[in-house]
């Protein structure tokens, strides 16, 4: 047992004491400390179906506009073939309405020349009642044949219409089974793979836009007056030497209203009970990764 005790006691002094001099080196110097955040967006699926395809990993860059997954649309496909049939098929009867219409139109300007003939004749004695009443049925006839035609054409317009509606569902569902980056970023967890069948509505990978990392920091009221909005300052990560990686930071955002201290930040005054929060955007060359730790040196 003593032994067991003293190999754990040697173990722990060494752990303390690197413990102790990494806590020293960031007060020492530091205004505030916090965590490094990014933008970070949810991709889901906008369609249902089996995933045939999606070649993306977590770790890896995509450009705005990049195709991240594609849902099978082979039903979709169908139906608006289907549907385009069936407009072909009431284009070719609006047709051949129209053609009735001309020969029912010229019928009736004819109709016309004679009936207002016989009108003439009829009054000056030179045709009978039976002919002229044989000329007015005629031109009867004809107008509810082109009033027929009038009812149909605007049937095939209606269900024509009612086609285009739907095929402009159809239209929508195959252009939302294509996924595409809405920008220029970086995949950060994934949800799902190629051949799985998914859901509309369901995460397929996380984003983020990692060229800009926002460092979130806490300081006290005190420390305000060092903190402008659009002011400049020193930001620095570990380098993983014992020592620090600068970059210039850019403070985007300062709370107007002060909050509790949270427990796993850390302030300049130990004591400080209430801080602002404050955010610090800083151009990443691709070191700071989201829940880094980061320090900020106001100017």
């Amino acid at each position: 047992m003593k032994i067991k005790f003293y190999t754990m006691k040697k173990l722990l002094i060494p752990a303390l004491i690197i413990l102790v001099c990494g806590c020293g080196r960031g007060e020492s110097d530091a205004d505030a400390w916090g965590t490094f955040e990014a933008d970070e967006v949810t991709i889901s699926s906008e369609s249902s179906g089996r995933l045939i395809f999606m070649d993306v990993s977590e770790g890896s860059l995509v450009a705005g506009g990049a195709v991240i997954a594609v849902t099978d649309t082979t039903m979709a496909v169908l139906q608006r073939a289907e549907l385009d049939a069936v407009t072909a098929q009431a284009q070719a009867r609006l047709a051949g309405i129209a053609a009735q219409d001309a020969v029912i139109q010229q019928q009736i300007e004819n109709l016309n020349v004679n009936l207002e003939r016989t009108r003439r004749m009829h009054a000056d004695g030179a045709a009978t009642q039976k002919q002229l009443d044989d000329l007015t049925g005629q031109m009867e006839v004809l107008r509810r044949q082109a009033g027929a035609n009038s009812t149909q054409r605007r049937a095939v317009a209606a269900e024509m219409e009612g086609i285009k509606a739907k095929r402009a569902i159809l239209d929508e569902q195959i252009a939302r089974s294509t996924v595409h980056a809405p920008f220029d970023a970086t995949i950060i967890e994934k949800y799902a793979s190629a051949y799985e069948v998914t859901a509309a509505g369901k995460p397929l990978v996380k984003i983020a836009d990692m060229k800009t990392m926002d460092l979130k920091v806490w300081v006290s009221g005190a420390q305000l007056a060092n903190v402008k909005t659009g002011a400049t300052c020193t930001v620095r990560i570990d380098d993983g030497e014992k020592g620090f990686s600068n970059f210039e930071g850019t403070i985007t955002h300062i709370a107007e209203k002060a909050e509790f201290t949270p427990k796993i930040i850390q302030t300049k005054e130990e004591r400080v009970n209430l801080v602002y929060a404050v955010t610090i955007a800083v151009a990443n060359d691709g070191s700071i990764k989201a829940g880094m730790p980061g320090e900020a040196i106001f100017q």
